[in-house]
């Protein structure tokens, strides 16, 4: 028995082994819709029996909200309706009960602000409804009072219909009956029993799309980018799970969830937001393959909280974008290095073997800017520490990666051994800071330590408690190389039900079924926090998370998780990263090579040839598969993949602006072609094809009219090209972006970049200051202009401050104009020009007269 603690860790490892060689979910431990009480329940109404009417004489209208009161016919219980119209066109809907028994939950924190809102003005009123004016009359909200329904209309048309099907539901909260339906106040799932003390609460409510065939969004599943219809199969669900090698093409949950549904059509483009964190799924049926005129059908269903939904209502994709943004934010403006190449598996022995996989990327002149650590770098799964033996001396192994301008990424998860001799369990068990079990002791679970507790990261004390472990002198061996990645963070526990925490364990005033979907996110929130509180708020995190909800955007990156060396899976990745990407959270990929089985070389070095035009870059593998460092598989692929790594690197600088552009906007990085040609329907279904904003799809094609900027000389590292030369493909005939910081710190809000527009029209290419206002020093300068489809002319001229020079060159020329110039200088064998702190040199030319041999 003395010996049992000890072989904990051991015996979860072996499992976990034994799991990993199955190679496959085991469906039967996640629930269908069948096995979900609240999603059976409200599954089994029946449209056009809505017992819900409004009650007009209850209506109050400010100059910015309108509230109304609903009432249940068949049990008398009121419920409400808020409605907002906000700035951007967005209008907002709260449906709540008028009296509840005790508080619902309300998700805070997901919204960046409170939604600025607009004036809403009456425009009619009878007995049977009012209209509403949203800005102006070709836009308004009509609220039907027998049975209760909402339409937004624009001129003649429908554009959204709520409750249209009679789907509304809200169940109230009540003193426990009698005779109550299975499920309602208990449920057990295989071993596990669900308490809910609070009994039924679930909440539902449907949306008609008029004239719409395509939806999209509700990540993250593993399936196609186009929604299908679920009428004959479960609905998608959104419940943040650990799920072991997930399977495709089904609308299982998987390990993130954010609520945003989009619909286009080749007439206008909106989205839905429905703000709940508490375990969803979303049906979908469509009347597609009639004559009637297309509609598509979504309902919602959630277990508890209260009816929150943003109607964004475009009408372009841009707009829906940049309406979603304003809600929730937009994608973090990663570190430039984190742009580049990720090497990872689970686990890499020590530093001695550290060490030499850093080497082996400079023996085979393969580029990369992060090497990986896994669970098995730390002292038992005790995480923010180091096994003593194989890790010994970590700021010499850190050091040492610095030296070549590189950086590691060291895992941190949420699960926390139980342990009396570890620091940072004594810390949280002393402050309260655990989530709470039912009975209110600690709550105690199984994952990668034996018996772990989790810290209840819904408390902000005890996320600034978290974020300041990531302190230099907190974090023993840490340095500024550093970063960290959040894994297990659904939360997994792996004798929970559907190896996840009970729902009836308790945050403060909450249960964990309220708030579920959240503890991701606050984990990811908290310790990309750490990381900028560490450098005194100097230097930008990077963060990798396996959980997240909307809002996640806001800190960091993401990545599809478990998956497979198989080809399904390869291909899989670009509609998930899609689907990701049009509900705000760019920075996505997926473990190149596939995370469980061996890829066949074939498959591998086609991974890096995808992988290198995914946003996240990271290749990952299992502890029980063969090592697959780049080099491992002949001199033939490894040139391959060092090829695809090496135009990944040529690239960063188009990499970096479409990340500055995508924090500015909240326009996906990586997009479906319906988003650049929306009124193409051949392009809607689309999702083995994409563009890295405006410019390329797989196979690798520059789009015409553009222009990218490039690095042509790879070094080891992206840190190593700071101050390399920029190259200008110029695919004719029209514009592009240059944009340059210093990569790594906040100062860009302080104005301190370039960000300039390029454009090429009528045989110039011209250049204009887009940031008037900011400064910026850099070395870096414009060595050559590559000009594509383009017929050679005979010499090209640059122009500045009405002084032209002609010159003859070898490669293809054209004449130049470059605005705003201060200054000509003559440098060596090249011209140089100055734009106030920025130089553009032109090499690669010959002055009329030279050989051009």
């Amino acid at each position: 028995m003395p010996l049992l603690p000890r072989m904990v860790p051991v015996l979860v490892l072996w499992l976990a082994v034994c799991l990993a060689e199955t190679w496959a979910v085991d469906r039967g431990n996640f629930k269908t819709c069948d096995q979900s009480a609240f999603c059976k329940r409200q599954r089994a109404l029946k449209p056009g029996e809505s017992p819900y009417r409004a009650l007009l004489e209850t209506m109050e209208l400010t100059n910015t909200r309108l509230t109304l009161q609903l009432i249940n016919d068949n049990n008398k219980v009121r419920l409400l309706l808020e409605l907002y119209r906000l700035q951007g066109n967005i209008t907002r809907v709260k449906i709540n009960e008028l009296k509840p028994l005790k508080p619902r939950y309300e998700v805070p924190d997901v919204l960046i602000r409170e939604p600025p809102t607009e004036p809403l003005s009456l425009l009619s009123q009878d007995e049977n409804g009012v209209v509403l004016s949203l800005g102006s009359e070709s836009q308004r909200v009509i609220i039907s009072a027998r049975p209760f329904r909402l339409d937004i209309m624009e001129g003649s048309d429908v554009l959204m219909s709520l409750n249209s099907r009679g789907l509304l539901t809200f169940e109230h909260l009540r003193m426990q009956e009698e005779k109550v339906e299975d499920g309602m106040w208990e449920e057990t799932f295989k071993s596990h029993s669900d308490s809910k003390p609070n009994g039924p609460s679930a909440i539902s409510l449907d949306f008609s799309l008029p004239g719409v065939e395509h939806v999209y969004g509700i990540p993250e599943h593993a399936d196609t980018l186009r929604l299908k219809t679920t009428e004959n199969g479960d609905p998608y669900r959104l419940y943040n799970l650990d799920v072991f090698q997930y399977e495709l093409y089904n609308p299982m949950a998987l390990y993130g969830a954010v609520p945003v549904m989009l619909a286009h059509n080749t007439q206008r483009t909106t989205g839905i937001f429905w703000l709940n964190a508490a375990e969803t799924w979303v049906d979908i049926s469509s009347n597609t393959g009639s004559s009637e005129t297309p509609q598509t059908d979504v309902r919602w269903i959630s277990e508890s909280g209260i009816i929150d939904v943003f109607l964004m209502l475009g009408p372009t994709p841009k707009d829906v974008f940049s309406q979603y943004a304003s809600l929730t934010g937009t994608q973090s403006f990663p570190p430039l290095a984190s742009l580049g190449y990720h090497q990872c598996r689970w686990n890499y022995n020590d530093q001695e073997d550290v060490q030499s996989v850093d080497a082996g990327f400079d023996e085979h002149d393969i580029p990369y800017d992060f090497i990986w650590l896994d669970i098995e770098h730390t002292d038992g799964k005790r995480y923010f520490t180091w096994d003593p033996h194989k890790f010994a001396t970590p700021k010499e192994m850190l050091q040492g990666l610095m030296d070549k301008k590189r950086k590691l990424v060291a895992i941190v998860d949420p699960h926390i051994k139980v342990d009396s001799n570890y620091k940072i369990h004594n810390e949280i068990r002393s402050k309260g800071f655990y989530i709470k079990n039912k009975d209110g002791g600690d709550y105690e679970g199984w994952c990668w330590p034996g018996s772990a507790s989790y810290p209840d990261f819904f408390r902000a004390d005890m996320r600034a408690w978290w974020a300041s472990m990531f302190a230099y002198d907190q974090y023993e061996g840490s340095m500024e190389n550093m970063y960290t990645w959040n894994d297990m963070n659904e939360p997994s526990v792996f004798n929970g039900p559907e190896v996840t925490m009970h729902k009836d364990t308790v945050h403060g005033a909450w249960e964990h079924r309220d708030v579920h979907n959240l503890y991701g996110f606050y984990v990811q929130m908290a310790t990309a926090e750490g990381l900028i509180q560490r450098s005194g708020g100097i230097e930008r995190p990077f963060v990798l998370t396996r959980a997240f909800f909307a809002g996640s955007q806001r800190y960091g990156a993401v990545w599809t998780g478990d998956n497979a060396a198989e080809w399904d899976h390869l291909k899989i990745s670009i509609p998930m990263c899609l689907s990701l990407g049009l509900v705000g959270i760019s920075f996505c990929g997926a473990d190149v090579g596939g995370f469980f089985k061996s890829p066949s070389t074939e498959l591998l070095v086609r991974w890096y040839q995808t992988g290198a035009y995914q946003p996240f870059f990271r290749a990952h593998a299992h502890l029980d598969t063969p090592r697959r460092e780049p080099w491992l598989f002949g001199p033939e692929n490894t040139a391959l993949i060092r090829e695809a790594v090496r135009q990944r690197y040529t690239l960063l600088p188009y990499w970096y602006q479409q990340f500055y552009h995508a924090h500015r906007t909240g326009e996906p990085i990586m997009r479906p072609l319906w988003v650049e040609y929306p009124q193409d329907p051949a392009t809607f279904a689309v999702d083995d094809e994409f563009l890295i904003a405006l410019c390329i799809q797989i196979p690798v094609f520059q789009r015409g009219g553009s222009i990218i900027p490039r690095k042509v000389r790879v070094r080891r590292s992206s840190t190593c090209m700071e101050h390399d030369p920029y190259t200008l493909y110029v695919a004719l005939n029209l514009q592009g972006e240059l944009y340059i910081d210093d990569g790594h710190t906040f100062n860009y809000e302080k104005k301190e970049f370039i960000h300039r527009r390029l454009s090429f029209a009528k045989n110039i290419l011209s250049s204009v200051n887009l940031a008037p206002d900011a400064q910026f020093t850099t070395r870096s300068w414009i060595e050559r202009v590559v000009i594509l489809g383009a017929s050679k002319p005979s010499k090209v001229t640059l122009q500045t401050a009405g002084e032209c020079f002609t010159f003859l060159t070898c490669e293809v020329v054209i004449r130049v104009c470059i605005l705003y110039a201060d200054k000509l200088h003559t440098l060596r064998s090249f011209i140089a020009i100055r734009f106030k702190n920025f130089m553009v040199k032109t090499l690669h030319t010959r002055t009329v007269g030279e050989n051009c041999q």
